[in-house]
């Protein structure tokens, strides 16, 4: 018999700071799941960033085979400058969970994942997430469902679709004191609108599969970590931090009220999952790796560029920090802090730009050996701690997309991609930054009670929707049912059962963008990308 399944997504959070907040009481419901329930530790893709992770979970496949590594993604017939644009769903290589239960005569509703943008058609219910308002109405599924939810009474439009404003009141955004009070009640909306939207798709759809994004817990983990991480947190707090402190804890508890009401009305017959894409961690340094590349000789900046002085790019248009590299002599590059991934420059033909193909493996391994080589003067330690080649990390068909080396630094930070004085610079406060360790827990009908779950992979997560949907798994998925989630009785009478391969989108790689964001939506996504933090 098959039950409904309930995937609630919260965006970077991590044991380390749930814990706390449920035994401080802050979250009670989630710490009543993770007793009755299963938790575990979830492993995030190798650069663990919201557009790869969240598509993985959507996919079962790993960035190399579903192609999204990052939130921008570069148009190749140009050679002698970088032309980008934000990646969608049509960048997207694999078949969804949504189109694969659709297809399979199962109703999926999927609410504010990433990426979503220009999804095509399923059996289901679907409103994207990372669209701004003016879009938000064309791209939701079916054209109907817009008019069920636009005048729900907690769903503010505004607030619930990508919005410059919010943007400014971010990390990168230099967030006044005296504003966090109102941008948190901002996130507490936000979170408010999708619960409720969330809501109307269990009561009143025949959805097999519910699933939702809360994003605001990445968002406060970044800004605030050294609030609500007991390692971190100051010892004498001021009357400003105590009050912020308490307005954070407020979120959470509003979080945890919307997913006990989430679990209560899909009923007891529910199987309830909760995972993040990644986790976070503290960040307390800045490595500008575009500098680096340029002290050693593999990248050019044109004259009069100014150095970064904040470890921020907000006063910088993208397409002008672009801009401001010398192609021509440019061989390697950091293309955005999101993906912590170098790029290096082949020549397609003799005579442009970059390096023969002949010297791109020796020039790999060089950037490999110096880049472990490098000391901090200051301390004489490492900065970058591992790096991977694209073949170890995002193998499949689109690895040939990916950054040809993806870094790991010693604090597990971003690095920024400005030109600087230094390369290696401490940050004023201590902020949160992404941890390829994110969280799963489970609960409801047929799972396991009080058990601990070793570390899974991401990509196991799809496969584990489609097995509680009663549905067999795509033969090409990489990730594979979490078994030990499920009673053993139930698994005895309902074996995972192996199916057909995923059918590949119809118009994939170098698909028509026509149908795209306007300039001005693409403009304040990337400026709120920015204020997040992600190309500082």
């Amino acid at each position: 018999m098959m039950h409904r399944t309930l995937l609630i997504g919260l965006d970077g959070m991590c044991f380390t700071i749930l814990n706390p907040l449920i035994e401080e009481g802050v979250m009670p419901f989630l710490g009543q799941c993770m007793k009755t329930g299963i938790h575990g530790e979830l492993i995030s893709t190798p650069c663990p960033v919201t557009p790869p992770a969240w598509t993985t979970i959507m996919t079962g496949r790993n960035p190399g085979n579903h192609g999204i590594f990052d939130f921008i993604t570069v148009d190749p017939r140009y050679t002698d400058k970088i032309v980008f644009r934000l990646t969608n769903a049509r960048d997207i290589l694999c078949e969804t969970i949504w189109s694969i239960a659709g297809r399979q005569g199962r109703v999926a509703g999927s609410l504010n994942f990433p990426q979503m943008f220009l999804s095509t058609p399923f059996n289901g219910y679907m409103i994207p997430g990372f669209v701004t308002s003016r879009h938000l109405k064309t791209s939701t599924q079916p054209r109907e469902f817009w008019e069920r939810i636009k005048n729900l009474p907690d769903v503010n439009i505004k607030d619930i679709s990508w919005d410059l404003n919010e943007g400014r009141k971010a990390i990168g955004g230099g967030l006044q004191e005296e504003d966090y009070k109102e941008w948190i009640d901002y996130l507490i909306r936000k979170e408010k609108g999708w619960y409720a939207i969330a809501i109307e798709l269990i009561e009143k759809t025949p959805c097999d599969l519910v699933a939702v994004v809360f994003e605001g817990t990445d968002r406060l983990l970044h800004q605030v970590w050294r609030l609500l991480d007991p390692a971190f947190m100051p010892k004498n707090l001021t009357s400003w931090e105590k009050d912020t402190r308490e307005h954070c804890l407020d979120y959470f508890r509003q979080l945890d009220s919307m997913v006990c009401e989430l679990v209560e009305s899909a009923g007891e017959d529910t199987r309830i999952f909760m995972v993040s894409d990644h986790g976070l961690g503290p960040t307390t340094e800045i490595f500008y790796s575009n500098m680096w590349l340029e002290k050693h000789g593999y990248l050019y900046w044109k004259d009069g560029v100014q150095s970064d002085k904040k470890g921020l790019l907000s006063a910088h248009n993208m397409r002008e920090h672009f801009d401001s590299i010398d192609w021509n002599r440019t061989v390697a590059y950091t293309r955005t802090t999101s993906a912590n991934g170098i790029y290096i420059r082949v020549a397609k033909e003799p005579g442009q730009p970059g390096i023969p193909p002949e010297k791109y493996a020796s020039l790999r391994s060089e950037l490999i050996e110096s880049l472990l080589s490098y000391k901090d003067p200051r301390t004489n330690t490492p900065v970058v701690t591992k790096i991977m080649t694209r073949e170890e990390a995002f193998p499949g068909i689109a690895m040939e997309e990916a950054p040809d080396l993806t870094l790991t630094l010693r604090d597990n930070g971003f690095v920024s991609i400005l030109k600087a004085d230094d390369l290696v610079k401490p940050r004023p406060k201590v902020g949160g930054t992404h941890s390829p360790i994110g969280i799963f827990i489970a609960g409801g009908k047929n799972i396991r009670k009080a058990s601990a779950l070793p570390p899974q992979t991401i990509s196991d997560v799809a496969p584990t929707l489609l097995y509680s949907m009663g549905l067999p798994v795509p033969e090409d998925f990489e990730g594979k049912v979490i078994t030990e989630s499920f009673d053993p009785g139930f698994l005895k009478d309902n074996p995972v059962r192996i199916g057909d391969a995923t059918i590949p989108p119809a118009d994939v790689f170098r698909k028509d963008t026509s149908d795209t964001l306007k300039d001005s939506d693409e403009k304040q996504i990337l400026q709120r990308l920015k204020d997040l933090g992600y190309f500082g």
